[in-house]
């Protein structure tokens, strides 16, 4: 049988399956990123004849695909975000990609080297494609969409993260690259890496990014209240303000991902409660779904075809030790002085979920120069992102879900506590 056929058609069951698995696995222990990493260790292992999954060999597409269901999240991450942008506001965020990141960064660059014998820009590089946390994975731990107003710290802090370090990393997947071809020719690259990847293109995301979205919530929003404009219901814009954004980004050389979060952030922001918001929520996270998908299944089959062929047991236990010690004690560093509770700021720091787009910066960087140890590379992402997924797909709904009930049992004392004081109060002015 053709294989081409074979493949759509495991494709179409797979994201059929989807209108129904996450509500049927709604109450267990497992996600549902668990169910298709196994259903591609399953399919893979059987005589189909299906196309080589192994991104070793097939690292341009890898790059692409990867990209696209990364952008794709972003904009669906963006949109449902409802606190408006402060430093008060934002201020767990805003810790994590900046401390939390280069911590994770340093550390686990100077393990790469010192422990695994990595090369410097390999070593560099390993951080810098595992620091981001992955927005594609993280549903669970993310605040719901944008009619769903409640945006506990937990939830609010780990999506607004996922949101801005897949862009916040790009700078140090550049700084891996500009090592690497620093070593090859031996030229300078420190001036070039500060003004350009470290300074220019953040900037540049960021203004293309706010630019691009106040001009869509103007015709979405504004334009056809007060003129003949007509007015869109279509929910495909938003993945067509996506693709524009990221790729007008990237024309000027800017940083497409962080454009992508900004503009969303930015339309969501106009006409808050409009149900507009949900109707291009709801289409962008239906395509992030069936792209998240394809790449489970292929990250599954990855598994059983020689993506871990090259792990040793120093990078097994670097990896456990990311999951486990270093990211936690990290994230907790950060935000330890931060008005909310211990067990909420432990969540923060648990969930620091790595997923596909760790996948993208590895491919993108082997495509842009040549590294050394990139088998090894490959092997140690592929391994930390399998224990991720299986690891905070099993914590994450009880995890919540225990933070979601201690939370309401606090509201209900307080309320019991004000109404006894109120009660108190009245019996003190009659005596």
């Amino acid at each position: 049988m053709d294989s081409y056929i074979i493949v759509i058609t495991i494709i179409g069951l797979a994201a059929l399956s989807m209108a129904w698995v996450p509500a049927m696995i709604e109450k267990s222990f497992l996600s549902y990123p668990i169910i298709y990493l196994l259903i591609g260790v399953l399919i893979y292992s059987l005589p189909l004849s299906l196309p080589f999954p192994d991104p070793l060999w097939h690292e341009g597409y890898a790059v692409h695909l990867t990209e696209l269901s990364v952008i794709v999240s972003l904009m669906a991450t963006g949109l449902k975000i409802r606190r408006r942008v402060s430093w008060k506001n934002w201020k767990i965020p805003l810790k994590l990609v900046s401390v939390t990141m280069l911590l994770s960064i340093g550390i686990l660059a100077f393990l790469g080297w010192w422990w695994l014998g990595l090369a410097p820009a390999a070593a560099v590089l390993l951080g810098a494609v595992m620091a981001p946390t992955d927005p594609v994975l993280a549903e669970q731990v993310q605040v719901g969409p944008p009619h769903d107003t409640e945006e506990d710290d937990v939830r609010f802090s780990l999506t607004a993260e996922a949101g801005l370090n897949d862009g916040s990393a790009f700078p140090f997947v550049w700084l891996a690259i500009a090592i690497a071809v620093g070593a090859s020719t031996g030229e300078g690259w420190v001036t070039e890496w500060v003004l350009w990847d470290l300074v220019y293109k953040v900037i540049a995301g960021v203004a293309m990014g706010y630019v691009i979205g106040r001009g869509l919530a103007y015709l979405i929003f504004y334009l056809p209240r007060s003129s003949s404009f007509p007015e869109t219901g279509d929910g495909f814009v938003a993945l067509s303000a996506t693709l524009v954004t990221y790729g007008l980004t990237e024309m000027v050389h800017g940083y497409g991902f962080i454009a992508v979060f900004i503009a969303a952030l930015t339309m969501s922001s106009y006409e808050e409660g409009h149900e507009y918001h949900t109707e291009m929520h709801d289409f962008v996270t239906q395509i992030e779904r069936i792209l998240m998908v394809i790449l489970l299944m292929l990250f599954g089959g990855s598994l059983v075809t020689g993506l871990l062929d090259h792990l040793t047991w120093e990078g097994v236990l670097l990896g456990l030790g990311f999951l486990f010690i270093i990211r936690p004690l990290t994230a907790y560093i950060s935000i330890f002085k931060d008005n909310c509770s211990i067990r909420e700021k432990v969540a923060i720091s648990f969930f620091g979920i790595r997923g596909i787009g760790s996948f993208f910066y590895l491919a993108f960087a082997f495509n842009e120069a040549n590294f050394t140890d990139t088998d090894e590379l490959w092997s140690i992402v592929g391994f930390i992102v399998m224990v991720s997924i299986v690891l905070h797909g099993v914590t994450a709904s009880r995890v919540m879900d225990y933070l979601d009930s201690s939370r309401r049992r606090e509201r209900r004392a307080k309320r019991r506590l004000a109404s006894e004081n109120k009660g108190r109060s009245y019996r003190d002015e009659q005596v």
